[in-house]
């Protein structure tokens, strides 16, 4: 990347724009569809349940063999799924545009879970794209393009999403952003081939055990696979109820949310991203999952602060900011340590593997949230959210000795 802008590096562009589309389906059957249950009068713990529809993220290392195995038609073995992925999202988005949540939660439910198949299923063959594409010495800056790109999409599906319902309705909303996914297409057909074609494996058997042998030969694999489990732990518990905890728990209306995650979360998400890329190559990889690890726990306490203090712009802008500058750091660099685990016949199969153990918080946390904050209310249970980060930081401090972190190669 020396001397080069993004625009002159065609891999790092093509990662960059596919991000984009890696990130919009998110918050789509999250967050969004949380704030649109929330405004039909649906309960607390159904909106809590709507975080189990990201199952398929957690799951989806089950079918990644496919991907590695089989090569579509058009496009090659990597763009030829995520063409295909990005295809079937755009059509689905334009039917769950036309359901309500009143009168049809549970087909809404069943239809959300299938979008999230789908965007799995695209991220699969994204994240295997970009770990055969980026050279070594691009990983940093490739993934802090990516995630920048993929938190851009995030803000404007979650954000301006809530906005835009605010004005011209969730089915107009939607129908948009089922848009805006069939222009990804257009990104995926110019995307670059990857460079020394990898074959991929001869037998779909040796698709679905050999992945896993490779990955379970690395030293102390099972210590980094937990602490793949537990970093982001606390901040997905913390975000679980969000779009609830300011709607109805502290009276903020659909459009100031929205103003919050747009443009404080989209400054956050630049600086957060970009920090995070920066100094990874500074600290190196260990120091940078343990700086931000912490900044990361810390950042929930601004969510606590707002709790106590009650409805406050100015305290909710302030926390939005810091917890996504914080994340958007803290995220750059689990990317590089998985990205750098991953053997590139393999790179689908196990990549899905170590980003579905680190979403399990995200997805499965929903329905915990709900009952703690029936317990324990807003206040303690971000105080719980801080507590919950530190088991993964210890350790990290104790694999040290045991694996050796760089951007290139987990050895």
């Amino acid at each position: 990347m020396r001397g080069q802008t993004i625009f002159q590096n065609p891999r790092i562009l093509a990662i960059t724009l596919l991000g984009f589309s890696s990130g919009l389906p998110l918050a789509l059957t999250n967050s969004t569809l949380q704030a649109w249950f929330t405004q039909s009068g649906i309960s607390l713990q159904a909106i809590g349940a709507l975080s189990l529809v990201g199952l398929p993220y957690i799951w989806k290392f089950l079918w990644s063999p496919v991907i590695d195995r089989f090569v579509p038609p058009l496009w090659g073995r990597r763009r030829g799924w995520i063409g295909l992925t990005q295809l079937g999202l755009c059509l689905m988005l334009f039917i769950f545009a036309n359901l309500e949540p009143k009168i049809q939660a549970g087909w809404m439910g069943i239809m959300a879970i299938m979008i999230a198949f789908l965007s799995a299923s695209q991220d699969i063959a994204i994240d295997a794209y970009r770990t055969d594409t980026l050279l070594p010495n691009e990983r940093g800056t490739g993934s802090a393009f990516f995630i920048f790109a993929a938190r851009i999409a995030i803000v404007l599906s979650g954000g301006m999403a809530l906005i835009l319902a605010d004005h011209i309705g969730w089915r107009l909303t939607y129908e948009l952003m089922a848009c805006l996914m069939g222009l990804s297409l257009i990104v995926t057909y110019f995307s670059p081939d990857i460079p020394n074609h990898i074959q991929p494996p001869k037998t779909f058997k040796l698709a679905i055990i050999e992945p896993f042998k490779d990955l379970f030969r690395r030293e102390a694999i099972v210590a980094i696979l937990l602490f793949v489990l537990l970093y982001k732990f606390g901040d997905a518990l913390a975000l679980q109820l969000m779009s609830a905890f300011l709607l109805r728990g502290l009276g903020f209306s659909l459009t100031e949310v929205g103003v919050a995650y747009k443009i404080i979360g989209f400054s956050a998400t630049i600086l957060g991203t970009f920090a995070g890329g920066a100094l990874l190559g500074r600290l190196g990889l260990f120091r940078a999952l343990l700086y931000f690890g912490i900044a990361q726990a810390f950042s929930n306490l601004g969510f606590m602060l707002l709790a106590v203090v009650g409805k406050n712009y100015a305290v909710m802008t302030s926390a939005m900011f810091i917890e996504h500058f914080c994340t958007g750091m803290s995220t750059t660099a689990l990317v590089v340590f998985l990205t750098a685990l991953c053997n590139q016949k393999y790179s689908a199969t196990q990549f899905a593997c170590l980003s579905a153990l680190a979403a399990v918080g995200r997805v499965l946390l929903g329905p915990v949230a709900a009952i703690m904050v029936k317990h324990l209310g807003w206040t303690s249970f971000f105080g719980w959210t801080f507590i919950i980060c530190f088991p993964a930081i210890i350790l990290l401090a104790l694999m040290r000795t045991r694996v050796v972190f760089n951007a290139e190669a987990i050895a």
